[in-house]
């Protein structure tokens, strides 16, 4: 099934595995909030009977990006009106939402040092926001 809208999650590519992984589901837990719709309709259930969490409707591609080509893609989904999420190098030294909040709240759109964006929205913008950058190998 090809969807309409795209889920693209950016991620910086000099950042420690474990950073990698941990910027990836915050920015996913964000894009999970997108719309009443992103999520999937019904709960997973195996054979034995057990549920188990709704998921994302759609695939989700993670992409590596430098400093640069983040800070280019987070201006590009500004400019397009995209719904994103953001994280950035400051909230790894945060302990709860609260303080990753006023991390980012305390920092220009332009000077936000960027680790990870999520993106979401119609296909062909998402695409234009991207263009260039690789999946995450």
């Amino acid at each position: 099934m090809r969807f309409d809208t795209k889920i693209a999650l950016v991620v910086r590519e000099d950042l420690a595995d474990w950073q990698k992984l941990n910027v990836t589901a915050f920015l996913a837990s964000g894009i999970a909030h997108a719309t009443d719709d992103i999520m999937g309709a019904e709960p997973y259930e195996d054979a034995s009977g057990n549920r188990y969490l709704a998921l994302l409707r759609e695939p989700v591609l993670v992409f590596a990006a430098d400093a640069a080509a983040l800070t280019r893609t987070h201006a590009r989904a500004l400019s397009r009106g995209l719904t994103a999420a953001v994280y950035t190098e400051d909230m790894f030294a945060t302990g709860h939402d609260a303080d990753n909040r006023a991390a980012v709240r305390a920092v220009a759109a332009e000077k936000l040092n960027l680790v990870g964006i999520g993106l979401y929205g119609a296909r062909g913008p998402v695409d234009k926001v991207i263009k260039g950058l690789t999946l995450h190998g």
